[in-house]
């Protein structure tokens, strides 16, 4: 019988090796910018064509190669950084497995100008597929010049799978903004088609990020800054105030490396704990230096896993150190429970008062209301102040059943947190007609009783009695269903009013999201948002949608963003999902607010009436149902 085990040929094996290190442009991109940085240089270009899949050009003024080891380094596992396995546990360069160019070459088409700067003439290089098709001498700058044309030309299948121009320039970015943000003291320029995207001279940490992410982000930084026989510490991290739901910067850094570290951005959110909301994320830019040979980086192709030999002390260092920045710049709140020595403080109501003050009006609290109504002493005389009023006026603005009057009820007043006075039987028909077209239309999972009075509980939940059981449904994810419903209907139709902005404001993107707004500009006026280009990456907003006064307009644009950006697939259709749903959670009724029997009729009939009513967009549940048999088993 014949052998059947052979050694692959270099090509085939270079682009099966190929598969791990490139991925998709920005590969090249994070790569051939390290390899700048392991030569020194001071100054590095980057220029990308059609978000890098038709090229991707390096150019930095490092050291540059000689003719011999300009062809030797596109051979695989060359390499000047490493010379034995003892190397891999004292890393000081970037790269270290020689296998980048040889991957590169093996599925694009690869041109290099190289010259050292001792040397008169350089060397220019063209390899296709891993096939050196020629070598010759040429004029040219001292450092490296690489070009990276037509990626996965000869590998069909893998250019099928590369996402949208857009898509692929916003990793692009990513990958550039990691590289840049630990290398504040190399100057960085990006280019996309031609037109220049960031321009980062030679600074300082901060004015790094800064110069990254826009000058908002300066008023929002502390430092942190702390030193240990284990790891020095070094960065900046949010201000509780500036945290955000989505589109939050965090990044860490070791020894001049990026890195994803689950474990280590679980210190920052437990130092960060009761100071943000629920859900909500600060940004932090954290710089670690601990000894080489106590990391492991060869752990991945991308070298953004890490493995450390003493994770759980600095565990601890870095939730201490956040914590400590915390307390000293945003004034956190101490108590002091040593009294020993100290006069007695006075318990409240007894006779002593600080002098020249007036005494506050007596008030009862009842703890069975709901949200944090207070019930304080009556004031006599105020009846007065409504004599000229009577009900009759009041009935006049109530909306007329089947009218224009219970849309306007749902746009204008729903959630305004007013109780509506309503009379007995007004109140009875409209829940009959209501529920009445519920059952009918086999919209609810069980039969209830229209004359049962509903009624909300702790300001989040409305409750709802019917005949084999109670639904308990979550009034802000059912806000959220049903309004975006009608963002998405208001996209596809392009009719949503907007309201203009008697000041128009300044709206400031990172070239990154720059990107997702123009390349969504349509589907943002056609939810009611009025923007004009001002150019870079500021943008001026004359109107806004009709419906969502006090909403933070500057951070839902982002979230919405943001939300846009992390999307795949249909990029289009996705990023307009996104737009819709960021849209509602933030014009959405939030939890606590009360809320009057009508609105909650109008909030249930709405919900029903959409297409799916018992998920959020984003998969959360909007109501459950407690039957009668689980109410028994409890007793």
């Amino acid at each position: 019988m014949n052998d059947i085990i052979h050694v692959l040929p270099d090509s085939v094996a270079n682009q099966i090796a190929a598969g791990e290190v490139v991925q998709r442009p920005s590969s090249i991109v994070k790569e051939m910018m390290e390899n700048a940085i392991d030569a020194e240089a001071k100054s590095v270009k980057v220029l990308v064509t059609d978000g890098g899949k038709t090229l991707v050009q390096v150019v930095d003024d490092g050291k540059g190669m000689s003719e011999t080891d300009a062809r030797l380094s596109f051979e695989r596992h060359a390499t000047s950084k490493i010379h034995a396995a003892a190397d891999l546990f004292s890393l000081t360069t970037m790269g270290f497995r020689g296998e980048a160019l040889a991957s590169i070459a093996a599925v694009a088409q690869v041109e290099l100008k190289t010259r050292r700067p001792e040397d008169e003439l350089g060397t220019m290089l063209q390899v296709n597929g891993s096939k050196i098709e020629c070598q010759e001498p040429v004029a040219c700058a001292a450092g490296s010049n690489f070009s990276v044309r037509n990626l996965f030309f000869n590998v069909p299948a893998r250019r099928k799978f590369l996402k949208s121009n857009q898509t692929e320039l916003t990793n692009v970015v990513s990958d550039f903004q990691r590289i840049v943000l630990v290398h504040p003291d190399i100057s960085f320029s990006l280019y996309n088609n031609g037109v220049e995207m960031y321009h980062l001279p030679a600074t300082t940490v901060r004015q790094r990020i800064v110069n990254v992410f826009g000058k908002k982000m300066n008023a929002d930084l502390l430092p942190v800054e702390v030193e240990t026989s284990l790891v020095t510490l070094s960065g900046y991290v949010g201000k509780p105030e500036s945290s955000k739901k989505k589109g939050a910067h965090q990044y860490f850094f070791v020894n001049g490396r990026y890195m994803r570290h689950p474990y280590f951005h679980s210190a920052i959110v437990k130092a960060y704990e009761n100071l943000v909301p629920v859900g909500e994320q600060v940004s932090y830019f954290i710089y670690m230096a601990v000894e080489p040979s106590s990391i492991d980086v060869n752990v991945h192709p991308t070298k953004t896993e890490i493995k450390f030999d003493n994770e759980q002390p600095i565990w601890q260092v870095l939730s201490a150190a956040v914590k400590e920045t915390l307390g000293q710049f945003c004034n956190v709140p101490m108590i002091d429970f040593d009294v020993e020595g100290k006069p007695d403080i006075p318990v409240m109501g007894t006779q002593t008062s600080i002098p020249h003050l007036p005494k506050a009006p007596a008030s009862t609290y009842n703890p069975f209301a709901n949200g944090t109504e207070r019930t304080y002493a009556r004031s006599s005389g105020w009846e007065k102040l409504y004599e000229r009023y009577s009900h009759a006026d009041v009935d006049d603005v109530l909306p007329s059943e089947g009218g224009e009057g219970e849309t306007a009820l749902l746009d204008a007043s729903l959630f305004s947190g007013n109780e509506q006075e309503e009379t007995g039987l007004e109140e009875e028909h409209l829940q009959r007609s209501i529920w009445n077209d519920m059952v009918e239309g086999g919209k609810t999972p069980m039969t209830f009783d229209a004359t049962v009075q509903k009624f909300q509980y702790k300001g989040k939940y409305i409750v709802l009695p019917g005949s084999n059981g109670i639904m308990v449904v979550n009034q802000h994810r059912a806000h959220v269903r049903i309004l975006f419903e009608q963002n998405m209907q208001c996209i596809n139709s392009n009719n949503r009013p907007s309201q203009k902005e008697l000041f128009p404001s300044v709206i400031q993107f990172d070239p990154s999201d720059s990107i997702v707004v123009e390349s969504f500009m349509d589907d943002l006026s056609s939810l009611g948002f009025d923007l004009s280009n001002l150019g870079g990456g500021a943008y001026s907003l004359n109107g806004i949608p009709s419906g969502i006064e006090g909403v933070d307009v500057d951070n839902l644009l982002h979230e919405m963003v943001t939300s846009a950006k992390e999307k795949t697939g249909n990029i289009r259709k996705d990023a307009q999902e996104a737009l819709a749903l960021t849209m509602a959670e933030n014009a959405a009724v939030v939890y606590g607010q009360i809320l009057s029997s009508v609105e909650m009729e109008r909030l249930l009939q709405d919900l029903f009436a959409t297409k799916m009513p018992a998920r959020t967009p984003d998969g959360k549940l909007v109501y459950t149902l407690v039957e009668d048999k689980y109410l028994a088993d409890l007793f």
